[in-house]
């Protein structure tokens, strides 16, 4: 009897073991698919490391890199996904604190992704950037980061760059030196407000071909009217000249290229083409720092992508009579109150829209608070060019809005069906 018992304990650890044997190797070695009905399975591929240091490839879409990450290399130099934010970068001197907030405020407002604003600014206003943002609710600062950047010139004199034009504008030509870990980005004025998410405008990369790596608006929509057309001392680029108001970017192409020039036969980097640039032409250029990217696309034109008038819409497209046949089919995406339309009455339908995004408190009601007061002030702009067509301005708000309830809408029915 007792060695009947002992056998059978002995049988019965063994087989312990064996199930225990068993069920290791099976975690450890992954288990086979089953065969396809019609056909036998293919054999899996196995992965190998990568041992070519060939270059990355470079995707047609804005020259975003194709190959995987490297160690250490920041996220933005992969092509966008929805978790990376766009960048937005800006120049405040002077006194141009409030329109520079009220921009990033439009900005944040109606886009969908996360943003990083590259703000430039004198060392005196960098506090008040701080306060000021700080202030904002946490519903909508968790939808941006930032960095404050002080003034810097890295080539030339400095005080002639800061002088160049309006205070500190120049700095816009030297942001794909100063911001060498970001790919991408959109560059604008601080009298600049956004009317539709970020999203549209940055979608743009996408579209760009394999030699073009910067995109802006034309100056005029008719040659016959515009500025360069008819008073330009210097070359500029296409029929009218383009406007850098809105600049969209892409840093790692600038950095790559080499630029064809009147001054030397071979190319010459963006970097070092600046300052030899602005002393060959520095007496005859008029609009800074703008004027000198004129030049720079007009013997370059195939680096340059062209975007239609209704992504930086001014009071020219329709102070003399409206000009801009995208922004009739569209609405205004982009508005750009240049001439200091925010701050007088020229110009009142510019100035409305300013005001009511400034004044906008941040957790209220869109179509409370933002969509009806505009409509209201509109009424009183109707005696001028730009106010008789007050649609061209409303439809994209109008738009913007409606999608932000109706994805509201879907993440509160989505979030009661879990329950």
């Amino acid at each position: 009897m007792r060695l009947s018992c002992k056998v059978a304990a002995a049988l019965l650890c063994l087989g312990s073991l064996l199930l225990l044997y068993l069920l290791a190797g099976s975690a450890a070695a992954p288990p086979r698919p089953p065969p396809a009905p019609s056909a036998p399975a293919p054999p899996l591929a196995r992965r190998h490391p990568r041992l070519s240091r060939s270059p990355p490839r470079r995707s047609p879409a804005g020259g975003k890199l194709a190959s995987a990450r490297k160690p250490g290399e920041q996220k933005h130099s992969k092509e966008p996904s929805s978790l990376q934010c766009m960048h937005l970068a800006v120049v405040a001197c002077g006194d141009r604190l409030e329109e520079t907030l009220i921009m990033l405020k439009s900005a944040v407002l109606f886009s969908n992704r996360r943003l990083c604003f590259h703000i430039f600014a004198e060392d005196s206003l960098k506090p008040e950037f701080e306060k000021k943002l700080k202030e904002w609710p946490s519903s909508y600062t968790k939808k941006f980061e930032y960095n404050i950047y002080p003034i810097t010139f890295s080539v030339g004199n400095a005080q002639e760059w800061k002088k160049l034009f309006k205070p500190c504008a120049a700095q816009r030509l030297f942001l794909p030196v100063i911001l060498k870990d970001v790919d991408s980005l959109l560059y604008v004025d601080t009298d600049v407000l956004f009317l539709r998410p970020i999203d549209d405008i940055w979608h743009i990369l996408k579209e760009f071909n394999s030699t073009q790596l910067a995109a802006m608006a034309p100056e005029h929509e008719i040659p016959k009217i515009g500025w360069y057309s008819r008073f330009a001392r210097h070359p500029y680029y296409g029929t009218t000249g383009v406007n850098s108001g809105v600049m969209l970017m892409n840093l790692t192409r600038i950095r790559n290229t080499q630029f064809k020039n009147s001054m030397i036969p071979s190319g010459l980097t963006w970097e070092e083409m600046l300052y030899p640039l602005y002393q060959k032409y520095k007496n005859y250029i008029t609009w800074g720092d703008q004027d000198l990217l004129n030049i720079i696309f007009y013997f370059n034109p195939e680096c340059l992508y062209v975007f239609p008038c209704q992504w930086n819409y001014r009071p020219d497209h329709c102070m003399y009579g409206s000009n801009c046949k995208g922004a009739e089919e569209e609405g205004v995406s982009i508005l750009h109150g240049n001439r200091g339309v925010y701050h007088d009455d020229k110009q009142p339908t510019f100035k409305a829209l300013y005001e009511v995004i400034r004044d906008f408190p941040f957790e209220d009601n869109l179509f409370q608070s933002l969509y009806y007061p505009l409509q209201s002030k509109f009424l009183d702009t109707v005696h001028t060019l730009c106010g008789r067509i007050p649609q061209v301005f409303l439809k994209q708000i109008e738009k913007t809005m409606k999608k932000v309830y109706e994805n509201r809408v879907i993440v509160y029915l989505g979030a009661n069906h879990r329950y």
